[in-house]
């Protein structure tokens, strides 16, 4: 099978714990969590995944970089000397995996989270110029990416 890829924009929200309210109902702690899984299930479901026993999810997560991270003035586009390569703080790159890969089911990428037998992620910058998202990569676990 070749590699499916999709791209999400928007800001990638963790999956966190979910607190009891009363009667049962248990609801996200996050209130970020539900438009972030809205938006990969909406992309997700445009696309026609294959049916597959064993699945491989390879995810970039672009995360937005502050703005006291760059510069002021006309080199405002250049990054301060000494802001972080990677953002190295929250959200906990296994908690944004837990809601993506919630909402990657929710769209049809697979039928059940224990199909992902493969995963890798990464949790990066965006670029100036790019906005933060995700981009996604799904193919059979043997499939090499």
């Amino acid at each position: 099978m070749k590699c499916l890829e999709v791209r999400v924009n928007g800001i990638p929200a963790p999956q966190g714990s979910k607190r009891h309210v009363g009667g049962g109902v248990m609801i996200e702690s996050s209130k970020k969590v539900k438009p972030w899984r809205s938006a990969v299930a909406t992309v997700t479901e445009k696309v026609d995944f294959p049916e597959l026993p064993y699945v491989r999810v390879v995810v970039w997560f672009f995360m937005p970089r502050p703005k006291s991270h760059y510069r002021t003035g006309r080199f405002s586009h250049l990054l301060r000397a000494g802001a972080p390569p990677y953002p190295g703080k929250y959200p906990d790159l296994d908690k944004l995996c837990r809601s993506t890969l919630d909402a990657l089911r929710m769209g049809g990428a697979y039928r059940d989270d224990a199909q992902v037998v493969k995963l890798n992620a990464f949790k990066v910058y965006a670029h100036q110029d790019e906005e933060p998202g995700a981009l996604i990569r799904i193919s059979d676990a043997d499939s090499e990416l």
